[in-house]
């Protein structure tokens, strides 16, 4: 259901239809990610592990914008940060660290997606982090997790703490006075819960910036609203995140940016 219609035209000699077909998400992500407007310049970075044995995965490459990505253009890179499809210079090595640090540890992640998303940082900056008063947080709010700031992220041993801060059933992590981490099973689960976290954030940014008395909800309302979330939105939920969504956000990438981003 998340996949393109028809990956094959189009494909490079050598590259499977498996990979194409991954391929052609993560660009797609890129391009919606700087639609939606959580790109920043050089900075935001993508990353899709390819099946089979190898631990191998596609990046984003460093220098270009989201806006110029293709499936061609995505850069492969192995657990050791040798790069094997691309050139070297086209790694960004604190995003590899950030997505080595799922791939590397969780087999069932598919994608990590990691953005300076405005919201995103406003809120994580802020002590509280994410507030349980939004539905759009509400819903999410068993899926939230926290990694607190190291410094650019250029030390092999914060993977470690990346990984136990995300959890096994963490979705969208805040990373602490940096930006936000997303991870799924599918691109299309990424970007989404990375789309509802810049909104949650987005809500709470708005209602703290209006100067009132914000409308607090009782302990009760917020756990009968994470059980709702788990059950609609979470892996295998009624909504499972990423699988109504991504056709359409595909068919609107298409009307507004045509299919250039497919080869």
């Amino acid at each position: 259901m998340n996949q393109l219609a028809d990956p094959a035209p189009g494909r490079p000699a050598g590259i499977s239809s498996e990979e194409w077909q991954l391929r052609q998400d993560l660009a797609a992500c890129c391009q919606l990610a700087d639609v939606y407007g959580m790109s920043d310049m050089a900075g935001t970075h993508i990353s899709a592990r390819l099946p089979g044995p190898d631990h191998v995965f596609l990046l984003n490459p460093f220098g270009a914008f989201l806006e110029e990505v293709t499936a061609s253009s995505l850069i492969k890179v192995d657990l050791e940060g040798r790069v094997l499809v691309g050139a070297p210079h086209q790694l960004n090595r604190a995003g590899f660290t950030i997505h080595s640090a799922v791939h590397m540890n969780n087999l069932d992640i598919v994608c990590v997606m990691h953005t300076h998303a405005m919201a995103c940082v406003g809120v994580s900056m802020q002590q509280d982090g994410l507030l349980p008063l939004s539905q759009k947080a509400l819903l999410m709010w068993d899926f939230v997790r926290y990694h607190d700031f190291e410094g650019a992220a250029l030390n092999l041993d914060e993977r470690a703490r990346i990984v136990a801060d995300l959890g096994p059933e963490g979705r969208a992590m805040l990373l602490r006075n940096h930006g936000a981490l997303s991870v799924g099973n599918s691109v299309a689960e990424a970007f989404c819960w990375m789309y509802k976290l810049e909104m949650a954030c987005r809500h709470q940014i708005d209602a703290l910036a209006g100067g009132r008395p914000l409308n607090t909800l009782t302990a009760q309302t917020v756990q009968h609203c994470a059980a709702q979330g788990r059950a609609l939105i979470g892996p295998g939920g009624q909504a499972e995140t990423g699988t109504l969504e991504w056709p359409a956000l595909l068919r609107k990438l298409e009307r507004e940016r045509g299919t250039s981003w497919r080869n």
